[in-house]
């Protein structure tokens, strides 16, 4: 009898109860397609026509969206290519609160139109009190744009040559502002700019000077730079983009910039990033001098830059909640990192596995702290199990060393060590 008879209807397939669960939870679409592909396996007789719902069942995805949840074993804290900063469980739980309808911007006690995310940014002012006014657009480059347009559109910005950055991805400062309609006026040189530069440049057509911290590379040698405090009598705003979310001094990382520090020290704008070291979502802040906020914000383009309720719960909650994954994973103890990398180590070697318990260094990653390098510990593997961690479930993605597979654990939960093992082992036995 010719198999092909065999193969079960498509409609008797998708009667099964997991895939019609699987279909309230993933969509018809997607169910019926592997159940078209597991029937055409059974027709070419890779599978026992009897097994189709099964083979049907084990190729759908685990959600509906394409991303897939990764464990980030590459010791870079904020990974760019990773989604940045893990968001902490409180944040997910605010985001999961609010997926439905929600108060945004709606005051239940009068039932009038109340101020868009209001939790959220009473929150970021309250964990930036040298801050007179704040605002939240959807991602620093967003903040930075609306800075530009509000207050020097048709103008001139002030910048020193040696931070005309390149921020990623081909994106450039420069090309970034000159969109706004602003006009660049550089001054000093790439490697030393001094007040004087600013001072002789400032004129009628001036908008604001802007500080760009270059936080995605150093210079070092014959150096100078113009410090904020040096700028705030040219008689125009002085904006510095501080990029990396840090909103008070850390002290791992003197050298990064801080948006209180910045506004103590004279800055009338800051803008930053929520979802570097801040351990938020994506977002651009806003903080700073209240007649130049409020400027941004009445400005037209602020509401085609504004964030959605998802952002603001997140970013409420990272504010308000416990400390998010990003700091917990710079403040990991190198001793404890090395036990966990010990014990790791040894589970996989007492499996069968190449596995060794080596010291590492991790990054902050994400635009920030360069040259930073922070003592960490790492499970050594044979550098063929890089494609299969990548893509078993879940994807564990590592860094290559010297020949070698290095999955770092500061940038791993401690939860999931478990998660890496198992992935480890399975890995493994694909490769045999």
């Amino acid at each position: 009898m010719d198999r092909r008879r065999l193969v079960p209807r498509t409609d008797a397939v998708l009667a099964d109860p997991r895939l019609v669960e699987a279909g309230g939870r993933l969509g018809r679409p997607v169910v019926k397609a592997a159940v078209a592909a597991a029937q055409d396996r059974a027709r070419q007789g890779e599978i026992d026509p009897a097994d189709v719902a099964d083979a049907a069942v084990a190729a759908l995805p685990a959600h509906a969206a394409s991303l897939r949840p990764v464990v980030n074993a590459t010791g870079v804290l904020i990974h760019t290519n990773l989604g940045r900063a893990p968001l902490s469980a409180a944040a997910v739980a605010a985001m999961t609160a609010v997926a439905g309808p929600a108060d945004v911007e709606f005051d239940l006690a009068t039932g009038a139109r109340a101020r868009r995310g209001r939790g959220a940014v009473e929150a970021l002012a309250g964990a930036v009190p040298a801050a007179a006014d704040v605002h939240v657009v959807n991602n620093n480059a967003a903040a930075l744009v609306l800075v530009a347009t509000a207050l020097a559109a048709g103008r001139e910005i002030l910048i020193s040559r040696g931070e005309l950055v390149e921020i990623g991805d081909g994106f450039r400062i420069p090309d970034l502002l000159a969109s706004t309609g602003a006009r660049l006026r550089e001054v000093g040189t790439t490697n030393r700019t001094s007040a004087r530069d600013y001072a002789d440049a400032v004129g009628p057509r001036t908008g604001f000077v802007l500080k760009v911290h270059p936080s995605n590379f150093r210079i070092e040698g014959f150096t100078g730079a113009a410090e904020v405090p040096e700028l705030t009598g040219l008689g125009v705003p002085v904006v510095v983009d501080i990029g990396s979310g840090l909103l008070v001094r850390e002290p791992l990382l003197p050298a990064e910039p801080d948006a209180t520090t910045m506004i103590e020290s004279g800055a009338d704008l800051v803008t930053a990033s929520g979802d570097k070291l801040l351990g938020g979502p994506q977002a651009g802040l806003l903080l700073g001098r209240g007649d130049l906020v409020e400027r941004c914000r009445r400005h037209p383009l602020a509401r085609a830059l504004r964030v959605d309720k998802l952002t603001l719960a997140a970013l409420e909650a990272t504010l308000r909640g416990p400390v998010p994954p990003v700091r917990e994973a710079l403040h990991a103890g190198p001793a404890v990192l090395a036990r966990r990398a010990a014990v790791l180590a040894g589970r996989l070697a007492g499996a069968g596995v190449d596995a060794l318990n080596v010291p590492s260094t991790a990054a902050v990653g994400g635009g920030g702290a360069p040259g930073v390098r922070l003592p960490s510990a790492a499970v050594s593997l044979p550098e063929r199990l890089a494609v299969p961690l990548r893509t078993g479930e879940p994807p564990v993605v590592g860094r290559i060393e010297h020949a070698r597979l290095l999955l770092d654990l500061r940038t791993v939960p401690p939860e999931r060590d478990d998660d890496v093992e198992r992935a480890v082992l399975a890995a493994a036995e694909v490769r045999g």
